[in-house]
């Protein structure tokens, strides 16, 4: 067959396949499948901050992650939680974190079991689920497939090692396993966290299934401890003024950019872009830095990360409920169906799960009392709202709420900070003693919000 070009020996070959219902194994190249249900992924990188992605003017070298948000719908004022676990909270459930007594990184139960998640409802509706990377939504037994997912691989806690996979309490005497496929235990050290992430969600992505597929990516990186491959390092050799940490941030996420863009190329050698959704946002804000000399078995004593993420020109940081800690970048890509352009509404995680849903079906089987809303008609274009629903936050230093342009922000020693978005998004002026109504009336609201939370998990 050597004669024979190969566009010609492709089309011969998806003939021969359909001509013949005895042939049962098919090149995942040649899947050409429409259904009338998009494909959904989210993919959730771990403390990427505002100005860490090229379309926010970073150094940093992301073009995949930039093509997506520019043929996509950039979401200006995307909110998370101030941490890991409540953001993936509130995106797995549609509610605020707090509800399950989640302020900050959790362990055990986090989600009631029986409570229904984006991966059970979908899976409900006859999407195939997965789950690619972090979870930290439980520790064993309380693992991805007993909350929806069909299938999972990566780790079940937060900050593992790049390569040992290992969570940061592992010593020299013991180990801390987190690594896993299909909820049980598994050992492939040795390779880099993001290539293995990227492997799996692309081999998710090539295998031939009747149903359309819901794909959580959760990314470690960029993430604290950093480790990358001399290629990625190399990049930046051009940029002498640059932290060394920092360029080793900025490394780990021009690798993930890469591996973004495979699963892109994916889609689009499997027949499956133009119907698949792309979701992209970040869990919180960046950290500004990380050293330990006892974590990971003391592996980065030698190795501290002075400087990490950039919020500019945000303020504060990753466990902060200023907007640097609680707003990301983030954006909508579906192919034919979403205009470029830029959403300046204000939108939560926690909305995530319910236009997720919808998008999904007509009636999603959803629970009661969500926090979030079914933005999908924002998103789209269809509809414009004059203002969206309060945004609501609890962490165990502090809480806030934010309705249209105004956010009070209430410290734990008792202190009040109230600001105006649209006018000081930058948040420098404290407007607290010029408008005591207004700080006033958003202390009942966040009193009024609080009384569905439970007590704190620890």
């Amino acid at each position: 067959m050597h004669f024979i070009n190969r566009s010609i020996y492709i089309i011969l070959s998806i003939l021969i396949c359909l001509g013949f219902t005895a042939c049962e194994e098919k090149s995942p190249t040649l899947k050409i499948k429409n259904t009338d249900r998009p494909n959904i992924i989210v993919i959730l990188p771990d403390d990427l901050g505002w100005a860490d992605v090229g379309y926010h003017g970073s150094e940093i070298k992301t073009p995949n992650i930039d093509k997506l948000a520019k043929t996509g719908k950039i979401l200006q004022q995307q909110y998370v939680m101030a941490t890991c676990t409540p953001t993936r909270v509130a995106l797995m459930t549609g509610k605020y974190p707090s509800r399950y007594g989640v302020l900050s990184p959790a362990y055990g139960e986090v989600i009631t079991l029986g409570h229904p998640t984006l991966a059970s409802v979908l899976s409900k509706m006859g999407y195939f689920t997965a789950i690619v990377g972090k979870w930290h939504m439980g520790s064993p037994p309380y693992t991805p497939l007993k909350y929806g997912f069909q299938t999972s691989y990566g780790y079940f806690d937060g900050q593992i090692d790049p390569y040992t996979h290992e969570y940061k309490t592992a010593t020299e005497l013991t180990e801390a396993r987190s690594w896993h496929r299909n909820d049980e235990y598994l050992n492939e050290s040795g390779r880099h966290v993001t290539d293995l992430i990227t492997d799996e969600a692309i081999r998710v992505i090539e295998t031939e299934r009747e149903e359309p597929f819901f794909l959580y990516i959760t990314h470690h990186v960029p993430h604290f401890p950093l480790d990358e491959p001399e290629e990625w390092m190399r990049i930046y050799n051009d940029r002498p003024l640059m932290h060394p940490s920092r360029k080793l941030f900025a490394a780990s996420v021009t690798h993930l950019d890469e591996g973004i863009g495979k699963i892109v190329d994916a889609l689009e050698r499997t027949g499956k872009r133009e119907n698949t959704i792309i979701v992209f946002s970040s869990d919180n804000g960046g950290q500004f830095n990380w050293y330990s000399d006892t974590q990971y078995k003391g592996r980065y004593a030698d190795k501290p990360h002075a400087v990490l993420g950039n919020n500019y020109p945000l303020r504060g940081w990753k466990g902060d409920l200023y907007e640097g800690g609680v707003r990301v970048p983030a954006f909508f890509n579906w192919p034919g169906v979403l205009k470029p352009g830029t959403i300046d509404h204000p939108v939560h995680i926690a909305d995530w799960m319910p236009t997720l849903a919808n998008v999904a079906g007509k009636k999603p089987p959803l629970a009661q009392n969500l926090d979030g809303e079914n933005i999908w008609p924002i998103v789209k274009g269809d509809e414009v709202r004059n203002e969206a629903h309060p945004f609501y936050w609890k962490t165990p230093h502090a809480q806030a709420v934010r309705q249209q342009d105004w956010k009070l922000i209430l410290h734990r020693n008792g202190d009040q900070e109230l600001f105006n978005l649209k006018d000081d998004f930058r948040e420098t002026e404290n407007l607290l003693d010029e408008r005591v109504d207004k700080a006033d009336e958003l202390l009942k609201l966040l009193r009024e919000m609080e009384q569905a939370d439970k007590p704190r998990k620890y």
